[in-house]
């Protein structure tokens, strides 16, 4: 058994702190007012093949109790069995034909304390549970998706994890798109793709695009639209006028479906990854706030934008 929440007591095995869209680090989300449970959930993993995995709302004390906020939803069941959810809940979705390329979203569902499934409530925290679904289990699948009200963790299987590409390869990828040498169109310098580690710290040679079309530069300071506050540029090669950001390679390679070449980019926070991958997270609706739902970058957690939320990249190879 592995327990995950907030609180940092000996019975948490995963300390879990809010995502704050486009933070690099803990020390960014410390001063948020956490709505993760400090007890939030458990998944029992069976000792023996096919090494199940389920899931259950809340988690055990150190007085080995289950934990439950005062103001969460309790009841007893027709078997005389108490159940219950957390304050905020534990949502769970299963996405169709597994983590893969053709896979589709599932519908998001709520986990009890006993590991039932319920249809979600009105808004997060209403005490007024779901209606149960009994034909879905708590069983946890490659790709499923856990909402902890503040966090949202992607369940990988070793098996599935098998078929993801590397942190080598998605290197190799990087070393080979710097080996076409892309130029910037107008200033004609070579562009190259910072290395992994240095995924904070924006490099002169770093490619920058054009959202609205796709249009790979490199930094320049010309093309501002004072009268959108600056933060529109126009594309010397098409004219479109759109947000103009750095591009960065995704580096967490669980997070992609297949091992595809970089060919398309996260909008609006210029992330990198296979087309595959950016169709994928751009149709998946993750849980904000509430009671809403928007699709995300799965690398920094920034609400996508646009029409898809992502958009191919156009390189311009050397002249030579």
């Amino acid at each position: 058994m592995f327990q995950i929440g907030r609180s940092t007591e000996s019975p948490i095995d995963f300390v879990v702190t809010d995502t704050v869209p486009g933070s690099q680090s803990n020390s960014d989300t410390q001063s948020v007012q956490s709505t993760i449970s400090r007890f939030a959930c458990r998944i029992i993993c069976e000792r023996n093949p096919p090494f199940t995995a389920r899931i259950y709302a809340a988690g055990f004390d150190s007085s080995k109790n289950i934990f439950l906020g005062e103001k969460a939803a309790k009841w007893k069941t027709s078997d005389g069995q108490m159940d219950g959810l957390t304050t905020n809940g534990v949502l769970v979705m299963h996405p169709r034909n597994g983590f893969m390329e053709d896979s589709k979203p599932g519908i998001w569902r709520e986990i009890s304390v006993c590991g039932n499934v319920f249809s979600l409530r009105e808004t997060r925290s209403a005490q007024q549970r779901g209606k149960m679904v009994e034909i879905e289990t708590n069983q946890l699948q490659d790709g499923s998706l856990i909402d902890l009200c503040g966090a949202t963790l992607l369940w990988r299987t070793a098996e599935g994890l098998s078929h993801t590409p590397t942190v080598k390869h998605l290197e190799a990828l990087r070393q080979e798109i710097n080996a076409a040498r892309p130029q910037c169109p107008v200033g004609f310098n070579t562009l190259a793709f910072p290395s992994m580690k240095r995924k904070d710290v924006v490099d002169e040679k770093q490619p920058w695009v054009y959202l609205n079309c796709g249009h790979v530069h490199g930094y320049h300071n010309w093309g501002n639209k004072e009268e959108r506050d600056g933060k529109d540029r126009e594309c010397p090669m098409c004219r479109s006028v759109g947000p103009y950001v750095p591009l960065w390679l995704g580096c967490e390679a669980g997070f992609y479906v297949d091992a595809g070449p970089p060919t398309h980019a996260f909008s609006p926070c210029g992330h990198v990854c296979s087309e595959k991958t950016t169709a994928y997270w751009s149709q998946i609706p993750l849980p904000h706030g509430t009671h809403t739902f928007h699709a995300a970058c799965p690398f920094c957690a920034h609400q996508l934008a646009g029409e898809q939320g992502y958009i191919r990249l156009i390189f311009q190879g050397p002249l030579d």
